[in-house]
């Protein structure tokens, strides 16, 4: 077993850090505060080839491993969650969906847009009344010659207001997981109309919608994979997205240590600085050991997939303690920064916040418990 990074991993690592330093850290505070990042950021992400990542030159990506991937994610994710979350989800859950089940056509129409940023995707699978039992959604879609109408309604989509295609999930068939078809929908269509969800907790920069589709017409051409087919290729795309997750929480967890380690060393309490003191030296260390074991996780998962072998038990592993760790390491963060840390002059809020979110979407933190249950003992929980 070899963990050292390879020289090309490392290279990357150094530029999503330096990118991140430079282009994201000094502008987060300011972000998170009006609910909005700075819209030139995906342009930024696409010119050193963030947005394309693990997809082939041929279509426009930046080729690369996924532990590439992961590394550029976890440095996002110390920067500004919200950040993150456009590439996770443009990439890694729309245009990676496209280069495993598009057609040439599909391929060619949206990779190289997405790659290069031009051009943004969102992935409507949530609905109002459907989050966790995602085979129960009923946003439906129905043949009118040989177009198809779509109806219904998706809630908490990220990307969703600033997307310029949807990868869609909606019911062509019976109840059930097999009735469940995807459709590459761009955002311009008639009958598409989006509001944007504000007063979240965290990741308030980050472009959250409700989408509604009353009767949007789409051709065949639209539709990604085979008709009923939807409903497996979202738990295909959600495994790898679960990495993308845990990744970014790495990111959070990291960003909480050297925040912490940093005003441990400069504060003053008692005659010396607060480093010195135990207990002090005891949440640093909680929030060390949850990033180095979180990291790990998230390394042998991209390792996995890599390698083509299954990853799916190990993606709900890292994405369940990554998740719940970021959360551990932003709450230990805080406390080391005692009222400091209350405030947004320090970042360690902000992560706290961000790092809320991850133990609910792409899958809550008890739906991860259930799939790996249901690995280790064959019996289904749900």
């Amino acid at each position: 077993m070899d963990l050292e990074l390879s020289a090309e991993q490392a290279a990357v690592r150094r530029l999503a850090a330096d990118f991140v330093d430079r282009e994201v850290v000094p502008h987060a505070a300011t972000w998170d505060r009006r609910e909005s990042v700075d819209p030139d950021i995906v342009g930024k992400l696409g010119e050193l080839g963030f947005l394309g990542l693990t997809i082939g030159e041929d279509d426009g990506g930046s080729g690369g491993d996924h532990l590439s991937y992961c590394l550029v994610l976890e440095e996002l994710g110390r920067g500004d969650s919200a950040v993150r979350g456009i590439v996770s989800v443009s990439l890694g859950l729309v245009a990676k969906s496209i280069a495993a089940h598009g057609t040439p056509a599909q391929r060619a129409q949206w990779l190289p847009r997405l790659c290069s940023g031009a051009a943004l995707g969102c992935f409507a699978l949530t609905e109002p009344d459907s989050g966790s039992d995602a085979a129960a959604l009923t946003t439906r879609a129905v043949r009118e010659g040989t177009d198809w109408l779509i109806t219904g309604a998706k809630m908490f989509i990220t990307n969703g207001t600033t997307a310029d295609v949807a990868l869609v999930f909606a019911r062509t068939g019976g109840p059930g997981h097999r009735g469940i078809s995807a459709f590459l929908v761009p955002t311009d269509a008639p009958g598409l109309t989006r509001r944007e969800i504000h007063g979240k907790l965290g990741l308030r920069g980050q472009a959250t919608g409700e989408l509604r589709f009353d009767g949007v017409r789409v051709p065949e051409s639209a539709l990604l994979g085979e008709e009923g087919a939807g409903f497996r290729l979202a738990l295909a795309t959600l495994a790898k997205g679960r990495m993308s997750v845990a990744a970014g929480c790495v990111g959070i967890a990291q960003g909480c240590l050297d925040a912490a380690v940093g005003y441990a060393g400069q504060r003053t309490q008692f005659g010396k600085p607060i480093a010195g003191h135990q207990l002090v030296q005891q949440l640093l260390a909680a929030i060390a050991v949850d990033t180095d074991a979180a990291r790990l996780l998230v390394w042998r998962v991209a390792d996995l997939v890599d390698r083509g072998e299954p990853f799916a038990t190990g993606a709900s592993m890292a994405k369940l303690f990554a998740s719940e760790a970021a959360v551990r390491a932003a709450n230990n963060a805080v406390q080391v920064f005692g009222g400091y840390g209350y405030i947004d002059e320090y970042p360690v809020g902000k992560y706290l916040r961000d790092a809320r979110v991850a133990t609910l979407y792409e899958g809550t933190s008890q739906i991860q418990q259930l799939l790996i249950g249901r690995a280790l003992t064959g019996v289904n929980a749900f």
